[in-house]
């Protein structure tokens, strides 16, 4: 333990907050969850965590926050409920007030400042929780928020255990997703994921989020039938072919 760790306002020497870092790498040990999108929709595909017994069910990766909106998540699964319900809370207030949908890179901001303001109180922690925001709100939206309080408009990426082999899958293909076929850019989101398995992983119905939203259509997650036919369809690349996993990345009890 540091001394510089007791507390999340307590700078190190080399002008670190050692608490977020904690937290950061709380959100690298969470299941990988991947996000891309073209110019009509946004696709959010998530591994769920096993259960550690046959009668425990799979905890849930991916939120709906709006008609319009939703979100995926890799860290502390509590810690992404809370968010949820204060995305949800800001959802309905804008749209009581103003008659329409939160813009989403307004949310993002929001959400970012909700992570933020647990890094400069005492007695409070960074949530250990990363977030990727899909929305449509008249274009396609995918944005990442870090418990830094940071957060970034992306095209394509991915967050979580092992998340660095999907990412060098998206710097490939990304440039291609702009036009490119609902059915394709799932199919694109799933061979990301696949590249995260560790070994004896595989994709399947029970253990594979899918959410889409998108101009013609709300946000909807699949349910397990669903799934199972976007699985069918696809053909799992050869993982070595994506590049190296993320140094020091273990699985652990998170989602």
């Amino acid at each position: 333990m540091s001394k510089y760790d007791t507390d999340v306002t307590r700078w190190s020497s080399e002008g670190r907050l050692y608490q977020i870092d904690y937290a950061m790498e709380a959100v690298k040990k969470g299941n990988a969850t991947v996000g891309l999108k073209s110019n009509t929709h946004v696709v959010l595909v998530a591994l769920r965590r096993s259960p550690q017994a046959e009668l425990a069910s799979y905890q849930e990766k991916i939120f709906k926050l709006d008609p319009k909106m939703g979100m995926a998540i890799a860290g502390l699964t509590s810690d992404g409920r809370e968010l949820a319900g204060f995305i949800r809370t800001e959802c309905m207030n804008h749209r009581y007030v103003f008659d329409e949908m939160q813009p989403v890179s307004r949310l993002a901001d929001l959400v970012g400042d909700r992570h933020q303001s647990n890094t400069m109180k005492p007695g409070r922690r960074p949530y250990g929780v990363g977030c990727l925001l899909a929305g449509y709100d008249g274009k396609t939206n995918l944005y990442q928020t870090c418990p830094s309080g940071n957060y970034y408009d992306y095209k394509a990426f991915a967050i979580g255990n092992r998340s660095q082999s999907a990412r060098t899958y998206f710097e490939s293909r990304f440039t291609t997703f702009a036009d490119m076929p609902l059915d394709d850019l799932v199919h694109h989101g799933l061979r990301a994921l696949a590249t995260t398995c560790g070994d004896g992983v595989e994709l399947k119905p029970e253990n594979t989020a899918i959410a889409i939203v998108g101009n013609d259509r709300d946000f909807q997650m699949s349910g397990e039938e669903e799934t199972k036919k976007w699985l069918d369809s696809f053909k799992v690349e050869d993982p070595a072919a994506a590049g190296p996993t993320d140094e020091g990345e273990e699985a652990m009890d998170m989602n």
